[in-house]
């Protein structure tokens, strides 16, 4: 029994090595006829999503002022039986309208990081670790933030289902799945509704609208942008680039890290790469442990073919933080102004 192959995990870890996406990027190919039949293919494994948009209905649930300008607590509908919370910042000294940058926290306590408060007072605030105040960062740099609470994250984490896991995720990534969604494409949805609200507000730039995120944030910043092309103008993903065989295909993820039938058809590169021609700063971290930093050269190396089949070279840029799993605020800050 010994030589037996009795984890399911060598089952999937050949499966994985066999397997040949087979929308995957080919510089033969032409490259604008590749990326439109990949998006569309990427949008139908995110799953089925709403095809009316409920309207928005947006309220303040308060305003206060802050050093760096100000900042609401906003609520809108995404879709029936689903409300989004979210902080709007605005930079001090900046007349409206507004460049807009779409916050995205990953698995954490959620977006009460973003304005660097504690989550249950919002009026003290709180030392974060990891650059990962990222509204903060935007209204220091003259941008206005939109700092979404992601679902089955922070504030609306489950509270009317008992769980049996500390993944506050897992339950709602799998009741998705059986839904024929993914949380992932729900999450995606809630994001276009956010520029929905940006549009219904009136004070943006909506041309000019870009996203960042970690982790979970910044693996929903790279579906986004890249279902998006509309509607996202930039983006800056971090610690979630890497490819897929060598981080949530052979190290313990969450659930909402999995799209069913994704690797049949792209790998990380290849679906990182629907963001091309726009700005894109990929951040990682050189000791992040799941999402390791071969698998992000891999994947990247892949972006930049991608990028450069769009002539858009000077469009990319990889950002390595000394560090592990987090954001890292003035060298990838620094790398997105020069693009933007």
């Amino acid at each position: 029994m010994s030589t037996a192959k009795l984890s399911p995990s060598q089952n999937h870890q050949l499966l994985v090595k066999q397997t040949k996406p087979s929308m995957a990027f080919d510089p033969a190919q032409d490259f604008t006829t590749w990326q439109k039949k990949l998006r569309v293919q990427l949008k139908r494994l995110l799953g089925v999503m709403p095809t009316v948009r409920v309207p928005l209905k947006p309220k303040t649930l308060w305003e206060q002022e802050h050093e760096l300008g100000s900042i609401q607590k906003v609520c809108f509908a995404s879709e029936p039986g689903a409300d989004v919370l979210a902080y709007v910042c605005l930079p001090k000294d900046i007349k409206p309208p507004y460049n807009f940058v779409i916050c995205l926290q990953g698995h954490s306590t959620g977006m009460h990081n973003s304005i660097g408060v504690q989550l249950d007072d919002e009026t003290k605030p709180m030392k974060v670790e990891g650059d990962r105040d990222f509204a903060i960062g935007c209204m220091k740099r003259g941008y206005a933030a939109l700092c979404i609470e992601q679902r089955a994250f922070g504030y609306r984490a489950e509270k009317c289902q008992t769980m049996r896991s500390n993944q506050t995720c897992h339950d709602a990534a799998m009741h998705a799945l059986m839904l024929g969604r993914t949380l992932a494409g729900e999450r995606v949805w809630d994001v276009d509704r956010g520029i929905d609200y940006l549009k219904e507000r009136g004070d943006c730039v909506m041309s000019n609208i870009g996203i960042l995120g970690n982790s979970g944030g910044g693996s929903i910043t790279t579906l986004a942008t890249a279902t998006l092309p509309k509607r996202i103008a930039y983006a800056m993903p971090s610690c979630s680039t890497c490819t897929y065989a060598q981080s949530i295909m052979s190290i313990y993820h969450c659930a909402d890290n999995y799209i069913p039938n994704m690797l049949n058809f792209a790998e990380s590169g290849d679906v990182v790469g629907l963001i091309a021609p726009r700005p894109l700063v990929i951040v990682a971290g050189r000791t992040d442990d799941i999402f390791p930093l071969p698998g992000v050269r891999k994947a990247f190396k892949q972006v930049k073919a991608i990028y450069k089949a769009a002539g858009a070279e000077q469009n990319l840029k990889l950002v390595i933080g000394e560090g592990g799993h987090r954001f890292y605020a003035e060298p990838a800050w620094k790398a997105l102004l020069k693009l933007v």
